[in-house]
């Protein structure tokens, strides 16, 4: 059965995240867990993204987090994947890793199952960080279906971008 995928995150928000960047000069990249690569896909829905989208990784396993963005193994083994010190390593790692001035990193729990009582599915961490090593984290707890939660992760990830740049700039 082929699987189309739906659209997530308004032309309106990204068309005016493209605006902003460019403006800005700010040249984005990506980490993702739970999101298994749709922000980068939506970022790459926009025509000229290239203009302001470094790469996107896609760090599912503990390993990858490790090998491909740095985290530290002891951070993993103290917090576990979906924490605030998780994706702020991811972040900054993979700043440090491309050509990017700013970066999206998010790890969650989006369901069925996976969750605890600390740690509900729907517990997402995202974190925004600039080359100035400035990073600033969210916990969000989303309701809904799998799918659900990962479209609202996709969702803040990108509007956060948004708000961070916006309030940076004034």
């Amino acid at each position: 059965m082929a699987y189309l995928m739906k659209t997530i995150v308004s032309d309106q928000l990204l068309t005016t995240l493209a605006n902003e960047l460019v403006a800005h000069k700010i040249v984005l990249a990506t980490a993702e867990s739970c999101t298994g690569g749709w922000i980068a896909k939506c970022i790459t829905d926009v025509a000229g993204s290239s203009q302001w989208f470094d790469c996107g990784i896609v760090s599912y396993s503990n390993q990858s987090k490790i090998r491909l963005l740095g985290v530290s193994a002891d951070t993993l083994d103290k917090h576990g994947a979906v924490s605030q010190a998780v994706v702020e390593e991811m972040a900054l790692g993979l700043l440090e890793r491309s050509e990017a001035t700013f970066s999206i990193a998010v790890s969650g729990i989006a369901g069925p199952e996976g969750g605890s009582k600390d740690k509900p599915v729907g517990t997402v961490w995202i974190a925004w960080a600039n080359s100035n090593n400035k990073v600033i984290t969210q916990c969000f707890v989303f309701s809904g279906s799998r799918d659900q939660v990962r479209t609202r992760a996709v969702n803040e990830a990108l509007s956060g971008v948004q708000r961070v740049v916006t309030s940076n700039s004034q």
